[in-house]
């Protein structure tokens, strides 16, 4: 065949030869391949629709495609626009949706002070910087934090057409029960007043579109965890622990209560992994190491990344500016962006499970 001989069906055949990394099926049998065409002798355009705009794999797929199209007369090269439809959570028997909302991902610990809202946050920041819509649902009763994290103390959310209308900061929507109480007052609460306020701020808050509504639960396992599992079709659950056995232990309880309310685990995030001296690079495993990861490959639990022990992350660029807000270009952050992928191709792969077809569309 000659290089003007190149037809539609012959690069189509090539084409039809890439596999999606992570789903392990055909592009072009998942309308992930779209508006392909000849631009000259040498290069063919074409749209890729991800099922993520935070895909950790796009350099591979762009590799595939060109040893693809390698096969063709003339070798020609991909010229590829990059485009996005967040795959959505199927619907699940007695579980309600959340009009809009296509995953919610809760984020756990099995224990206070292991850095679960941090992570919560940062890992929201950094799906919304890769392309996403995000919002985070502070729905830590005991210890809401998150508006702190965010800079939006004080903010008073209000209603519009019987719907509470989020708070927005650093490009992401934000709800906590933080608004709604006095400063510096604990919510004495029995179970069935912290259900109703958790399904309030699911059903009750206008939302929007949003590809991902990440949330921030009480540290154990309780009401909230409880009244999430049994309320919606929630696409999976993130863990957070740090290296030590006694924060592992009971790390491995949270992941088996997602289990007995199967609540899909996504993941689990070894925070203050390791401390890099900032004077003179060198690196200590405070807490001990790996202790994280030994636990995920042992309960079978996708290991999504470790994170180092900064005070920058503490810190941030001040008060209510995180780390990925601040530094958007510094290694801390792009750690960040390294977990924030894994989690959102884990809901892919989840979500294209669950389905019998990946449901993508122009956008």
């Amino acid at each position: 065949m000659a290089v003007d001989q190149l037809t539609e069906q012959s690069v189509m055949a090539a084409l039809g030869t890439v596999k999606d990394p992570e789903l392990n099926r055909g592009m072009v049998e998942l309308k992930m391949i779209q508006d392909v065409a000849l631009i000259d002798d040498r290069t063919i355009g074409m749209r890729v629709v991800l099922t993520t705009p935070a895909c950790p794999l796009k350099n591979r797929i762009h590799d595939d495609i060109d040893a693809a199209l390698a096969t063709l007369p003339g070798a020609p090269k991909a010229q590829i626009k990059w485009d996005a439809q967040v795959s959505r959570t199927g619907n699940i028997p007695q579980r309600q949706q959340i009009e809009g909302v296509r995953n919610i991902v809760s984020v756990g610990a099995g224990k206070g002070g292991v850095g679960k809202s941090t992570c919560a946050v940062n890992i929201a920041l950094a799906l919304s910087q890769l392309g996403a819509r995000t919002g985070v649902l502070d729905a830590d009763v005991y210890g809401p934090n998150v508006p702190i994290l965010l800079g939006a103390e004080g903010a008073k959310p209000y209603a519009e057409n019987e719907k509470i209308l989020p708070i927005e900061r650093h490009g992401i929507k934000l709800i906590s029960l933080a608004f709604f109480i006095e400063p510096d007052k604990p919510a004495i609460w029995r179970g069935p007043m912290l259900s109703g306020a958790v399904r309030q701020f699911l059903f009750d808050v206008n939302w929007g579109e949003l590809d991902y509504l990440v949330v921030d639960l009480p540290p154990g396992t309780g009401d909230v965890q409880l009244t999430m599992s049994q309320s919606i079709p929630m696409t999976g659950a993130v863990v957070v622990s740090t290296p030590q056995d006694v924060s592992t232990a009971d790390v491995g309880r949270a992941i088996q209560m997602f289990n007995t309310l199967k609540v899909p685990n996504l993941g689990l995030v070894e925070n203050m992994s390791y401390f890099v001296c900032p004077h003179c690079g060198e690196r200590d495993d405070i807490f001990g190491h790996g202790g994280a990861k030994a636990l995920a490959e042992r309960m079978r639990v996708p290991f999504l990344g470790e994170i180092p022990l900064d005070r920058r992350i503490r810190e941030g660029g001040g008060p209510g500016v995180p780390i990925m807000v601040s530094e958007p270009d510094s290694p801390l952050a792009s750690v960040y962006r390294e977990v924030a992928s894994r989690l959102a191709a884990q809901v892919s792969v989840r979500n294209f499970k669950q389905a019998s077809v990946i449901p993508l569309r122009t956008i």
